[in-house]
């Protein structure tokens, strides 16, 4: 049974989120503040997280940023904060997803099934099958319709972060600092200009992006 950890500190959604879970097939155990969060996704080992940033005793980034040292679990962020820069600042921290409050419970369990799908296929194998392409990151080799597709040093660095992190959106400044390094933190014409180039590459029809999927004003997301 997949567990699911809560850090919530209101209680009515903490209750909600729990019964839910429950009715789903899901267990969970719940953390009230970021102390408890810690202990539990140490003693614990849950399969998932669901993290609300607005924690009594402190801030859900720097929760992320602890439980990032040390493991990969997907983590969603359900969150009252609606704007931009607190999303960023998750998505640079390590969350796999950011939902914002008031929320639809059923949209919340399609989120948190396609993160543990995500978590698992990351974890089985180096090679990474889409629906259009193969992705090799052992060998670091892209394969479409039998032909290997000759990728330039720069492509495959973006396509490998976007990869390696399928299905979670990854901010344009972490792509600029991991590709080019932080001098280039507010270069986001280059990302444009290469994510272009890999689409006509990988794309079935790059105007309609399939894998490769922008998040306006936020990132990219490389979907299989």
């Amino acid at each position: 049974m997949t567990k699911v950890l809560v850090v919530e500190d209101e209680p009515g959604i903490a209750r909600a989120l729990q019964l839910n879970f429950k009715v789903h097939g899901y267990q969970s155990v719940l953390a009230h503040n970021d102390a408890m969060a810690r202990r539990l996704a140490a003693d614990e080992r849950p399969d998932v997280v669901i993290l609300d940033l607005g924690l009594p005793d402190g801030d859900g980034i720097e929760f992320l940023r602890w439980l990032r040292q040390w493991s990969e679990l997907p983590v969603i962020v359900l969150s009252a904060r609606h704007g931009s820069h607190d999303k960023v600042a998750a998505l640079d921290a390590g969350a796999d997803d950011y939902v914002t409050k008031p929320f639809g419970i059923e949209e919340l369990m399609a989120r948190l099934r396609a993160a543990t799908r995500r978590s698992s296929a990351r974890s089985e194998s180096p090679q990474v099958q889409g629906a259009d392409f193969t992705v090799d990151l052992a060998a670091r080799r892209v394969t479409r319709d039998g032909a290997e597709v000759r990728l330039t040093p720069t492509e495959w660095s973006i396509l490998e972060i976007l990869v390696r992190n399928q299905g979670r959106l990854v901010s344009q400044q972490q792509l600029l600092m991991q590709v080019w390094g932080p001098a280039y933190a507010k270069e986001t014409q280059y990302l444009r200009v290469y994510l272009n180039q890999l689409r006509r590459k990988l794309e079935k029809d790059p105007a309609t992006p399939r894998h490769l999927i922008t998040e306006a004003g936020m990132g990219y997301r490389f979907d299989p």
